[in-house]
Formats: structure tokens, sequence, C-alpha cells
């Protein structure tokens, strides 16, 4: 027998696959059990992850950027007189120390107002854009009909599809804003529908309009914009950027925000989602840790007389314990690798066709869905099947270990 550690655990690990395989309907049975456990977390915890990089995708390229930038106090205090913390027209100050990895600063001036088609009169949301320096920040918007506002022309404005259906609009109609300006009275200007856009709130959309920002500056008779937007190369570089930033720019003269402390609506989902995700993580774990605690435990029972054998040869209970830990761990392992294998190959299929999806709560279309596995859920599907099993094993290896010899000599005769 091998004297070193190495030698003895490499001959522990040879008996608990052989013993395995003794026991092949029993092994593949329980080796079934870890690797359904693999595949249906890396299923679930991947379509998440698929719906969390979706909604991150959307709301920063489709409303919010990266970062936003205001005067202090405009998202607390400013709804009511937003023209009180205007910032100045040009948003050089954001990159004029050769700031790097910034795709575009947009400016955005708000506003609200009442339009008319015909007859038809309603309230809306307004937001006055560059359409040029906006246009990288709304890859997540969709163009439902007509054209964008960089191809619309000056006296151009897109409207959402809510709104346009409560108007009775379509691209190529003439529509009629108006508004109080800053500085009091009434101010109206006549617009030409360029096209009809959706994003992934419907709430949004039924009350969002976009012109461009010069329309917007000459409607409210103002000069600047009520927030600037800022797209980066990379969102991991965000929070790294807004410290930055905010280490460079008067704290009061500029508020600074990332996009996750403005979307409230994913911040809600992410840790609505997450908690859904444990609960699917301990289910999973639970039935992997009563099923292979019942196997082993059944193979416990079944090897009595070879524990007796092999205990009053002199194999040691710790010898014993080993043995059927190493079992379980085998199990783990085994079924941990072929779970992550299958699991990902049957996310990739399913992927590759598109999982058809009803619109959710809040949304006005369906969309097709996708399977995400990241190195990170991988990690955490493995884990799991092999800490599971490795638990499962304790108490039926515990229980084989502290057998009398005896009595076990002399089980079933």
């Amino acid at each position: 027998m091998p004297r070193t550690s190495f030698g003895r655990s490499a001959l522990t690990v040879r008996l608990a696959a052989r013993n395995l395989l003794r026991q092949r309907r029993r092994a593949a049975l329980a080796l079934g059990i870890v690797c359904g456990g693999v595949i249906a977390y890396l299923l679930a915890g991947g379509f998440i992850e698929w719906v969390f990089q979706s909604m991150r995708h959307g709301a920063i390229y489709s409303q919010l950027g990266h970062v936003q930038i205001t005067r202090p106090g405009y998202f607390r205090e400013g709804l009511g007189d937003p023209y009180k913390y205007l910032l100045p027209r040009d948003t050089g100050v954001v990159t004029k120390d050769g700031v790097q990895g910034v795709r575009t600063v947009a400016p955005r001036l708000a506003f609200s107002g009442l339009i008319s088609l015909g007859d038809v009169t309603v309230s809306f949301l307004g937001e006055g854009i560059d359409p040029v320096l906006e246009a990288p920040i709304t890859e997540g918007i969709i163009v439902a009909a007509g054209q964008d506002l960089t191809a619309g022309g000056p006296q151009s404005v897109m409207l959402g599809e809510g709104l346009a259906e409560q108007l009775g609009a379509t691209p190529g109609d003439t529509v009629v804003l108006l508004s109080t300006p800053a500085d009091g009275g009434l101010n109206a200007v006549e617009l030409t529908v360029a096209g009809l856009f959706a994003t992934a709130s419907k709430a949004f959309d039924d009350s969002a309009l976009r012109v461009p920002i010069d329309v917007a500056r000459n409607l409210m008779r103002v000069d600047g914009a009520t927030s600037w937007a800022v797209l980066l190369e990379r969102t991991e570089a965000t929070d790294d950027f807004v410290e930055r930033l905010r280490t460079r720019l008067s704290p009061a003269d500029f508020e600074i925000f990332p996009w996750s402390d403005l979307a409230d609506f994913y911040n809600k989902t992410v840790e609505l989602f997450s908690r859904q995700v444990g609960a699917v993580r301990f289910l999973i774990a639970l039935i992997v840790i009563l099923s292979i605690s019942n196997t082993l435990s059944m193979a416990v029972i079944e090897r009595t007389g070879e524990i007796g054998t092999a205990m009053a040869l002199g194999i040691r209970r710790r010898g014993i314990l080993g043995l059927f830990l190493g079992e379980g761990i085998l199990l783990g392992l085994f079924g941990g690798v072929l779970g992550l294998v299958l699991g990902i190959t049957l996310a990739a299929v399913l992927s590759a066709i598109g999982i058809p999806m009803p619109p959710p709560p809040g949304m006005g279309r369906g969309y097709i869905g996708e399977i995400i596995v990241t190195p990170a859920l991988a990690l955490d599907a493995f884990l799991l099947a092999f800490m599971a099993t490795l638990i499962a094993s304790v108490f039926p290896a515990w229980k084989a270990s502290r057998m009398n010899i005896v009595d076990a000599l002399r089980h079933q005769r």
C-alpha cells in the first residue's frame, strides 16, 4: 500500500471510482440528477443574465447614456422649474483635459406642453436633442415608422408610438406644439412628423416626443441645456469616469450621476430576479443533496459486510470516511463537468433558435430571448454541483465509518 499522502489519496480515488462503476445504474441516476441540476441552473441563470444585459443596454442606449450631468438639485427639485438649472451650451468642460474613452457628450433640453393634430390635443413630455451628437445614444431606440431626426430636417419631430396613436399621427403629418416659455406667456411651433419611435418603456412612449434642441430652445426661449448625456466606449469604465469627473468638476456647479443611479426600474428588476435565482439555486442544491445522500446511504447499507471486512483487515475509520466522501466528490466533479458541457451546448442552441417572449408589463411589444452563460455563472453552477454532492456524502460517509466491526460482519448472515 502506498505510504505517501498522495499515494493514499490516489488509491482512495481509484477505489471510489470502482465502487461507483459496480453500481452503474445507481451511479448513472445520481450523475443524471447532478447533471440535470447544473443544466437547469445554467438555463435559468443564463436567461436572467440575458434579461439583465438587455435591460442595461436599453437603459443606456435609449434614454440615459452612461453618465448624466446636471446642475445640483435638478433631479430632486427641477421638475417644477427646470430652467433655473440650465447648463451652458458648450459641453467642452467634460472633455477639455483630454479625457479618453468618451464617445459623445449630448446636450438635452427637457420641456412639456400640448401637441395638436387637427381637433385632437394631448399633453406631452418633450426633449430637445442634438440629432448628430445623440445618435450613438439612441441605438436602443426602435424607429417604428418614418425616419429619425438626423434625416428629418431642422423643423421635424419624432413621436413616441403611444403618443402618435393618441393623436392619430403618421410620418409626414404636421403637428403644433404649444408650451409656456421660461419667461411666461405662450409660444407655439409647427413641425413635421419625421417618424415614430419605441423604447423598452411603453409609459415613456405614450407621452414622449423629441425635437432638435434648437427648436426646443426657441420654443422655450432659453439657451443651454437641462442635462448632458455622456456615452462612453465601455460600460465597465462608468464608475471610474464618474469619480474622475467628480474630482475635476466643482460640485457647486455640476452634479454627476452614473446611469445605474437613475435606472430605478432596472435596479428593482435586478434585485427581484437575483432573489429568484437564489431560490432556484437553493431548490436545486436541496434536490441534489437529498438524492445523492439517499444514493450513498443505500450503498452503505448494501456494502455493510464489505465495510466490516475492510475494517477487520485494518482499514481505519477515516479511510472508510474518505472512501465514501470520494464517491460523492467524483459524482460532483463528473456531474458538474458533464452538466456544464451539456448546459452550455443547449444554451447556445436555444439562443441560435431564439426564445419568443410575450410583451412583459410596461412594454408594448414582445422580444426574442436568449441565454447567456457567463464564466461567473458557469463557475457558480459547477460549485453548486460539487458542494451539494460533497455535503450530501458527509452523513452516509460518517455513518459508514462509525459502524461496529462485529455488527457489520454479521450483517445479512
